[in-house]
């Protein structure tokens, strides 16, 4: 019977190596013969060697588990983990959620963007004033089906909001740190990397694998930090260099049911988590998952409980930025609610699929 080089691996902690070693060679070493003592001495050196080596091979699973100790794994997570290295590959397809409100902050309003929200298409002047950053279009931001952006004080119990589907719906499947290593991630690669996947050059997705590459090299705003890790590992590494320590609390949007892509919800309570500085990662779209985790801004972090029209129990991680002053003035945030950066804090809610790091 073959042997399993990830589940043998994974039985060792990498905290145990070296205390392993030392623990087994105190108790028992004095109890051996001079001239078997020499032996016995190699062969715990090895055993613990061999412990520490296998720690590269780990699971995605365990890494978490041994860098985050007293943070349970997200279910959300753990559902797109490889069960098996059998799992360990990937398919010649990009994955899509339904939202990528994360990424919304830092580019002019487009067209698009400006649809999905709005009961009717834009028109070009209308477009052109939103733009332009007119007061005069107060038209447009009564005429919205949802705000995916609002203000703190609009979380409170009782009130009525229209929100569309918090699942996310993006099944990228993490994959193991060196797997992801070997595959290329740079705009200087694409074609390397549409090569990988097999995808034609002049598709949708590869247009998307594109877009996703270039927003991952977009320079970090002023006091932010940002990094897109291509794998579990990599995303775990990235919170405890941002945060400074591994006593972490991972939260992530729950939702039970949903069959309305869009619905009115009524808030139940509102509970804060968190008031300082954080990491958000927010999944995009690829071919394996891939996040977009950033921080260094001050926020606030409340868990919202609400209940759709439908009977749709929802619990919303809401992230609310204190400090706007960078931000886009073109970004939809400001179009959204007519405001200015830096004028106000600004809130919003993250989808199933978007992790927050805070630390305590």
């Amino acid at each position: 019977m073959p042997i399993n080089r990830g589940r043998l691996c994974s039985v060792f902690h990498p905290s145990l190596c070296l205390q392993s070693f030392s623990y087994f060679y105190n108790i028992s070493y004095s109890k051996f013969p001079m001239k078997f003592q020499l032996l016995y001495s190699l062969s715990i050196f090895l055993l613990a060697f061999v412990a520490c080596v296998c720690y590269a091979a780990i699971s995605p699973e365990v890494y978490w588990k041994v860098k985050l100790p007293h943070s349970p794994i997200p279910k959300v997570i753990k559902d797109l983990l490889p069960q098996s290295e059998d799992d360990v590959h990937t398919k010649e397809k990009v994955y899509y959620g339904l939202h990528q409100h994360g990424a919304w902050i830092f580019h002019d309003a487009t067209e698009d963007e400006i649809r999905e929200i709005k009961k009717q298409s834009p028109n070009v002047n209308e477009l052109q004033h939103v733009n332009e950053g007119s007061n005069a279009n107060s038209h447009f931001q009564d005429n919205l089906l949802y705000k995916p952006y609002f203000l703190e004080k609009d979380l409170e119990k009782g009130r009525v909001i229209n929100f569309p589907s918090l699942k996310n719906k993006n099944e990228a499947p993490f994959l193991p740190r060196q797997y992801v290593e070997s595959i290329p991630f740079s705009s200087k690669k694409l074609p390397e990397i549409l090569n990988h996947f097999s995808i034609d050059s002049s598709s949708k997705d590869a247009q998307t694998i594109e877009e996703t590459v270039k927003v991952c090299e977009e320079p970090a705003m002023k006091g932010e930090r940002r990094k897109c890790p291509t794998s579990l590992e990599s995303m775990v590494d990235f919170s405890l260099s941002m945060l400074g320590t591994n006593n972490i609390h991972v939260f992530t949007t729950e939702v039970e049911g949903e069959n309305q892509m869009l619905q009115k919800y009524t808030i139940e309570e509102v509970q804060q988590l968190a008031d300082g500085v954080n990491m958000i990662c927010h999944k995009l779209n690829y071919a394996y998952a891939v996040h977009f985790c950033h921080g260094g801004g001050i926020t606030k972090t409340f868990m919202v409980s609400m209940i759709g029209a439908d009977g749709t129990k929802v619990k919303a991680v809401s992230i609310c930025h204190k400090d706007t002053s960078l931000w886009n003035p073109k970004g939809l945030p400001f179009v959204v609610l007519k405001a200015k950066p830096g004028t106000t804090g600004i809130c919003h809610f993250l989808q199933d699929d978007q992790i927050v790091f805070s630390p305590f």
